[in-house]
């Protein structure tokens, strides 16, 4: 499996694992995540090739030689009062397709995001996982992340 930088050929396939990936969360709590609404791959797509152009940001692919099977999109996120954290690394997404996962995909493209961040000077990598994701809780746990806060939802 290549990780490599994600490329403006890659979005079509960035949108496909993005729109995935926002089902899956409206699916484990319709009432707290965003609807995917009439064209999520299409909104995904655009969003993530927003951010191909932030030098702030990375997106990464694992590519399978024939198509793209993974990405992961991660930051740079500025000092935070609000939520009493320094400047960190932030991965934002990660998502690696059902059939190739079990095969350390997700841990490659989570360690390379780790060192993009490292050679960017970040002291700390932060994510959030959604409660019923315990497989990537799993994932999190094995590369040395730990549980630092908790969100609660009210609906009002």
């Amino acid at each position: 499996m290549l990780i490599r930088p994600a490329t403006r050929a890659d979005l079509p396939d960035l949108g496909r694992l993005g729109a995935h990936l926002m089902r899956v969360h409206h699916d484990f709590d319709p009432r707290r995540f965003l609807a995917p609404g009439a064209d999520p791959a299409g909104g995904y797509a655009q969003f993530l090739g927003r951010q191909l152009d932030d030098p702030d940001c990375v997106v990464l692919v694992a590519d399978a030689g024939d198509h793209v099977v993974g990405y992961v999109y991660a930051g740079i996120e500025p000092l935070s009062w609000k939520e009493l954290r320094d400047e960190c690394g932030y991965v934002h997404d990660l998502i690696v397709d059902a059939e190739h996962r079990g095969h350390a995909t997700g841990s490659q493209l989570l360690e390379a995001a780790v060192q993009w961040l490292r050679g960017r000077g970040m002291p700390r990598v932060v994510l959030w996982t959604a409660e019923q994701n315990t497989s990537a809780q799993r994932l999190f746990t094995r590369a040395q992340f730990r549980r630092t806060m908790v969100e609660m939802t009210r609906e009002l």
